[in-house]
């Protein structure tokens, strides 16, 4: 990677907009960011100038995401699987087919949203379930391990709960938060970062506090409905992010 004006910016802009996804909605959509990235960077790279942001910025959106907020009987079933996900993720990374897992995940994903659509926009709300909130969370583990893409299983999971949207945000927000200090020390081990992505890491620092405070903000304003339909949305779009990433791996 070479340290420029273009790859400070590009670098600077998706940050900035990880950031905002998680003041907005809790995190798990990092990845609409990641295509910035990509931009001036290869995945490996990416993904270990992200593990200590992602940690900066999930710190920094605690201020907001308060623990009455947190959905503590969900958290509780949810975070074994995703600490065992990460781990087995870790293992298998050199040997995964990422862009196979990819695919699938956006098929699924895809599935889960046509439902909701055939629904009429409603979302049909369903009782806790401890052995989908186990599949979920492991299944978020392996994927945000490969690919910073583990929004897609825990939201299949959480919104179907009809959670307000604070509780939903909150516990979204502290689910990943565990899950990306767990993974930082893998994936900078993974990745080795340079000097240059040291530095430019440290720049990206300051889009932190604003990313997250303006994307509070907007949380604020969306109302329950709104909240769950933005949600919605941004699924199709990770789902497109990965089954584009997917299917062009195989054709180069």
């Amino acid at each position: 990677m070479e340290l420029n004006t273009t790859t400070i910016l590009v670098a600077f802009a998706g940050v900035f907009l990880i950031c905002f996804m998680k003041g907005s909605f809790g995190g798990g959509f990092a990845i609409v960011g990641i295509p910035l990235l990509s931009l001036v960077m290869d995945p490996v790279t990416a993904g270990g100038l992200l593990a200590p942001l992602f940690i900066a910025t999930d710190l920094f959106s605690l201020r907001y995401w308060k623990p009455s907020t947190w959905s503590k009987p969900d958290l509780l079933v949810l975070l074994p699987g995703l600490v065992i996900g990460i781990a087995v993720g870790y293992g298998l990374f050199s040997v995964l087919d990422h862009r196979a897992i990819g695919i699938a995940m956006a098929a699924v994903t895809l599935i889960f949203v046509g439902m909701w659509v055939l629904r009429g926009g409603e979302t049909a709300v369903r009782p806790r379930s401890s052995s989908k909130a186990v599949t979920a969370g492991f299944t978020s583990g392996i994927t945000t391990m490969v690919a910073h893409s583990g929004g897609p299983p825990l939201a299949m999971y959480l919104l179907p709960l009809g959670l307000s949207k604070q509780v939903y945000g909150g516990t979204t927000s502290l689910f990943f938060t565990v899950g990306n200090i767990i993974k930082a020390a893998p994936w900078l081990a993974l990745a080795r970062p340079t000097a240059a992505v040291w530095t430019l890491m440290a720049i990206c620092l300051l889009a932190v506090p604003s990313g997250v405070w303006l994307g509070w903000r907007l949380h604020a304003k969306l109302d329950q409905r709104q909240m769950y339909r933005a949600c919605y949305g941004l699924l199709i779009l990770t789902a497109a992010k990965l089954l584009w990433d997917g299917v062009s791996g195989y054709l180069r």
